[in-house]
């Protein structure tokens, strides 16, 4: 499995997930400037968290235009696995390649330890995680709030569409579990496809004890499932 990891002007998780796919996975990995026209064979897009250029316009909203995105939307258009994180989460929003958008915090800028719930396992990032399962990851954003129309919301949710919550320690997906007051508790999604994947909670800061916490392993260990299926 080849993971091409793009760059941004701002980008700083890039290295984390370069992390996550080669020390943890063992897999290759390759990074990809976001001017390029390229993505070098890569079987696997991820698009990074930080705060690419352009974020005092809107999340995301230039950092759509780089050239590197039009490959990343052939890509997820042929069925290619895409993984937005964070600020990736908002720049494929942007790019349409998955619903909804990511507003502003409710209260402001988050950096803390969340714990999220798995709702799905039917995508290349939770195959082998479980239904119900509480991951705990940090998140560090002040443009994370998901919302949506109700129509989309209902949408998302009979065709199995968001795959992670955020939750309490016992699971529940509570007022006070939100961080960012995003709309029925909603951290993550997939685009009808099941391809493209966007999660603003970080996994890639998760994956070694080290860190505080190795629960966003089995999400990077889901691709490994994908790329041998």
């Amino acid at each position: 499995m080849k993971v091409g990891i793009v760059r941004f002007p701002g980008s700083n998780c890039e290295d984390d997930a370069f992390h996550a796919v080669v020390d943890q996975l063992g897999e290759e990995a390759v990074m990809l400037w976001h001017k390029d026209h390229d993505l070098q064979g890569s079987d696997v897009v991820i698009l990074p968290g930080g705060f690419s250029y352009g974020d005092y316009l809107r999340a995301g909203a230039i950092a759509r235009f780089s050239p590197i995105m039009r490959e990343v939307a052939l890509h997820a258009g042929k069925g290619g696995i895409v993984l937005g994180i964070c600020n990736g989460f908002q720049i494929a929003c942007e790019a349409g390649l998955l619903p909804g958008a990511l507003l502003r915090n409710d209260a402001g800028y988050r950096s803390m330890p969340v714990t999220i719930r798995v709702e799905h396992t039917n995508t290349a990032f939770t195959s082998a995680a479980t239904v119900g399962q509480c991951l705990t990851m940090p998140i560090a954003h002040g443009e994370g709030r998901f919302a949506a129309s109700e129509d989309v919301l209902d949408q998302l949710e009979n065709d199995a569409q968001v795959l992670f919550r955020y939750v309490d320690a016992a699971g529940e997906a509570t007022v006070d579990a939100n961080p960012n007051g995003a709309m029925r508790n909603i951290a993550g999604v997939c685009n009808a496809a099941r391809n493209v994947i966007g999660l603003m909670p970080h996994p890639e800061r998760a994956v070694d004890p080290l860190l505080g916490s190795e629960d966003g392993l089995v999400l990077f260990e889901s691709l490994l499932v994908a790329a041998h299926a």
